[in-house]
């Protein structure tokens, strides 16, 4: 009987651990988090920086665990200990557009900014420090920009289960995607973007853009055939022999097709870093995104 009441204990413990841990909102990874970048108008300071590392006699650059010199030291405040972002303005060497207007909105929301890594002091000089990678989201380089570490918010997510492929306008602010982290032009789930709305519009760190498409719009850079979506047209007029009606539509008289959703992680005055937490297909520059 005792090992009954023993076995049943056991089995209430552990449905207790299970219940905590399904109760407990799942939030996006740390790489996430810390490696999404930004788009952003708001001046950033370029006064501290990498001045080179290690072995630089061949290497050009530096990842986890590798040792780089900074150009601050304990006359400037610097401690052993303190923990700094390291980040690199970056451009497209691409200037294709992939979808009408991609680059004046892109000007308009800023300069790009990719994170790079954070690094840790482990030794202040006078004027210079030596810092060690804890963490590399792609490879830290000599001129990167060196800020002090800030924590960020993790956003709960939520599931894509519940996700309506058939949803309507919703009546509330629209905007764009514009690219993708690295200029990435298709994308999907994991994926980070960047969209021209920000927090002086309201937006906030959590929350949820519904991203969709409108049916031709021929907005894009290499989009197929004109009026492919409803009666295509060639040189000698209607294409025969691949259904048409008799009405006239566009992209603004047919369901749109809502094709996933994406969670804000960073904001600026005019743009949003939104990781894409579900997706049905691929994503592009060009297609729409609501608040949820």
């Amino acid at each position: 009987m005792r090992g009954k009441i023993v076995l049943a204990g056991l089995v209430l413990g552990l449905s207790g651990i299970v219940t905590a841990a399904q109760d407990k909102a799942a939030v996006p990874r740390p790489t996430d988090i810390y490696c999404s970048g930004t788009v952003t108008s708001e001046s950033i300071p370029r006064d501290t920086y990498v001045i080179t590392g290690e072995q630089s006699y061949y290497r050009i650059t530096f990842h986890e665990g590798d040792y780089v010199y900074v150009n601050k030291g304990s006359s400037q405040g610097v401690k052993v200990g303190d923990e700094f972002s390291v980040v690199r303005p970056v451009t497209d060497s691409i200037k294709t557009e992939w979808t009408k207007w991609q680059n004046s909105i892109l000007h308009k929301m800023g300069t790009m900014w990719e994170d790079e890594g954070r690094v840790k002091v482990v030794v202040a000089r006078s004027d210079v420090s030596i810092a060690q990678v804890e963490h590399s989201c792609d490879y830290v380089q000599r001129g990167d920009i060196v800020l002090p570490f800030t924590p960020r918010p993790a956003p709960p997510l939520k599931s894509g289960t519940d996700f309506d492929r058939f949803a309507a306008a919703n009546g509330k602010q629209m905007a764009m995607v514009i690219t993708g982290k690295k200029y990435q032009q298709q994308v999907g789930n994991n994926d980070v973007i960047y969209v021209n709305l920000g927090n002086d519009q309201g937006v906030k760190i959590g929350d949820y853009f519904r991203i969709f498409r409108y049916q031709g719009t021929e907005h894009e850079a290499v989009y197929q055939t004109h009026r492919n979506a409803f009666d295509v047209e060639g040189m000698l007029g209607p294409t025969e022999g691949f259904g048409r009606v008799p009405m006239k539509y566009n992209w603004s008289n047919v369901p749109r097709e809502d094709l996933g959703e994406g969670v804000v992680l960073r904001t600026g005055p005019n743009s949003s870093t939104v990781l894409i937490t579900f997706s049905l297909r691929e994503i592009y520059p060009g297609d729409y995104i609501e608040v949820e």
